[in-house]
């Protein structure tokens, strides 16, 4: 067995490193600890499942072959790794960009002065011509950018811009980056981002809530566009529409969306701007539009529903897996390795008793318990969704209740499973033709 692991309280460089080892080392298992920053929390909350990656105590020490520490050198920052301490079969990779020895004696080593661990690692995904799929490039790209200041700390060289480069190139998302990452602000920016907050004129259609402003700048505004995406997130709305006023003959519009049901880039182009559906702007001549048009016509356009409308129908998986209360566990564990599925409903459509996922399996200790009803181990109390909400909505259910499958009922029957994968396939754009 081999695993690869990372320090406490860890950061997204920490954590896109154990995820870029996972490829570099194909069948190694992740190893995060169970103390990691909150941002990486939250982006684990959502994202966990994703990766092959697990807790330290999931681990049996006994049959690791081979540990790969990454983005430290020193056995005090990982989390109860001490037993490999005095291993003396044990083959040990370090991957780490801090400059300062450490104390874990390796067989080989990757140690080199850059902006982030994860770099070291891309240049070698580079070298042997590995494609990574959007959402692998996405979580790598907020570990670079983390750790590099978006690419303006000091420490920062020119690898670290190719991998940024290469990470893009295999579809990194900058929309979801941003959305992980706390990018710096002066006192001129955040008076524009009160203003924004205090002067908000929110209203929703159907299920979506939008927010609108219209704020005049006294000056040029740098990073207005990084000062929306965080206004999005403190007024808790699914888009936002932020009217600048740059002088008497000109208005800057930034839009900015998370949810599917809001276009912004279709919408800006009613002003002559562009975009993509998630971030978009205009520059409007106020000869063309006053800034009070440009909110009226927003919202007519919004509410005449010109704003797509996936629902969680056109993401579930159907028909549903299930089974009675008294099938056995080891069938169930069959069931999951035969359909290749995480989950499985006990239960009829018309009368959901339980749910069962992998990690329940995870609780059987002993032989016999595999010959025992799922109804002993299944979760009774399961969260249901409407086949007509919107994805955001489900993924919000997924972070809020921390799980990983909702059925779908509609008129009193089940008819469908949505679960994390249904929702990362979605929002990474990584549906089949």
């Amino acid at each position: 067995m081999e695993i690869i692991t990372t320090h406490k309280n860890t950061d997204f460089d920490g954590l896109a490193s154990v995820i870029a080892g996972t490829i570099l080392y194909p069948g190694a298992t992740g190893v995060i600890p169970k103390m990691v920053n909150k941002n990486v929390e939250r982006f684990l909350s959502t994202h966990k499942t994703a990766f092959n990656i697990v807790l330290p105590n999931e681990i049996n020490h006994d049959e690791v072959k081979k540990l790969i520490v990454v983005d430290t050198n020193q056995w005090r920052r990982l989390d109860r790794m001490e037993k490999f301490k005095k291993r003396d079969d044990l083959i040990i990779h370090v991957w780490d960009h801090h400059g300062e020895g450490g104390d874990i004696e390796t067989a080989w080593e990757c140690q080199e002065n850059a902006g982030s661990t994860v770099t070291l690692m891309i240049r070698e995904l580079r070298r042997r011509n590995i494609s990574l799929s959007p959402l692998d490039s996405t979580v790598l790209l907020i570990g670079l950018y983390e750790d590099t200041g978006h690419l303006t700390y000091p420490a920062t060289n020119a690898d670290d811009a190719k991998a940024a480069a290469y990470l893009l190139q295999n579809g990194a998302d900058l929309n979801v980056a941003a959305v992980f990452l706390n990018p710096p602000y002066e006192e001129v920016q955040k008076d524009i981002l009160f203003k924004l907050i205090e002067n908000t004129e929110k209203f929703t259609h159907r299920r979506v809530s939008v927010g609108i402003n219209i704020v005049k700048l006294e000056q040029k505004i740098p990073m207005l566009s990084a000062i929306v995406n965080m206004y999005r997130k403190l007024i808790s709305t699914e888009a936002v529409f932020a009217i600048f006023i740059n002088d008497e003959t000109t208005s800057t519009v930034i839009g900015r969306s998370g949810s599917d049901r809001v276009d912004v880039g279709a919408i800006m182009k009613h002003f002559g701007g562009g975009g993509h559906p998630g971030a978009a702007s205009a520059t409007v001549k106020t000869k063309d539009f006053t800034p009070e048009k440009i909110k009226e016509h927003i919202i007519s356009v919004i509410k005449e529903n010109k704003i797509s409308s996936a629902t969680i129908a056109d993401l579930m998986s159907y028909p549903v897996t299930m089974v009675s209360p008294e099938t056995s566990m080891k069938e169930v564990r069959e069931i999951m390795e035969k359909k290749h599925i995480r989950g499985i409903l006990v239960g009829r459509e018309d009368n959901l008793e339980g749910i069962v996922v992998l990690w329940d399996l995870k609780k059987i200790k002993q032989e016999r318990q595999w010959k025992a009803p799922v109804k002993a181990f299944m979760i009774r109390q399961v969260e249901t969704i409407s086949p007509e909400l919107d994805p955001v909505e489900a993924a919000q259910m997924m972070v809020k209740k921390n799980i990983g499958h909702i059925p779908v009922e509609h008129e009193g029957r089940i008819i469908g499973i949505l679960t994390r994968t249904d929702i990362l396939t979605y929002f990474y754009n990584m549906l089949p033709d």
